[in-house]
């Protein structure tokens, strides 16, 4: 089963969909957590939302809490939690992206896609990871092909995943193939 911890965005319920395409799904808003179904699932996926990682401490408990136990996969809010709670400092970037479409890039660092494989993703955010950002673990996996901004992460050996863009937005391509590739990593 897959958890999805629901920020309150309007795009959860999108989220859901798409997973639920792979697996049996169970959402509640992460102030409104069920423990029971949390211990039950196989895979938690943080929701997008408004705000920042910091106005969800809630979510960091969870995700200390379950990393390395559980695979988990953050979408753009969910995303910046992860690296929020991994010591990366997540600031405002200089053009906001809500509604763009942008080509990514797969990095060398990459273990689930094909390296300088190229995917149009649907863009929604004004904050963005500070770099440089160094971590022993998590890897940069994707960039934007334009700006150069990290687009998605892995750390492959704590199962942790993460993308600042939306696979479930109608401007992402290949969106549900994305999903796949990380629920089978």
């Amino acid at each position: 089963m897959i958890y999805v911890v629901d920020h309150q965005d309007s795009f959860t319920w999108n989220v859901v969909h798409q997973f639920s395409k792979f697996k049996k799904v169970f959402c509640t808003n992460y102030f409104d957590l069920n423990q029971k179904k949390l211990e039950q699932s196989e895979v938690i996926v943080l929701s997008p939302g408004p705000g920042s990682p910091k106005d969800y401490p809630l979510t960091s408990k969870i995700y200390k809490k379950y990393k390395g136990k559980k695979k988990i996969i953050g979408i753009c809010l969910g995303y910046q939690q992860i690296l929020h709670n991994e010591n990366g400092k997540i600031i405002q970037q200089k053009n906001i992206f809500h509604g763009y479409q942008s080509k990514v890039k797969v990095t060398k660092d990459s273990n689930i896609f094909k390296k300088k494989t190229f995917f149009k993703v649907g863009r929604y955010h004004s904050l963005k990871l500070y770099e440089p950002y160094n971590s022993k673990n998590i890897k940069i996996s994707m960039r934007c092909s334009k700006t150069n901004i990290p687009m998605a992460i892995e750390d492959i050996e704590k199962k942790v995943f993460g993308f600042q863009f939306h696979p479930e937005s109608f401007l992402t391509e290949n969106g549900d193939f994305i999903i796949k590739k990380i629920l089978s990593a």
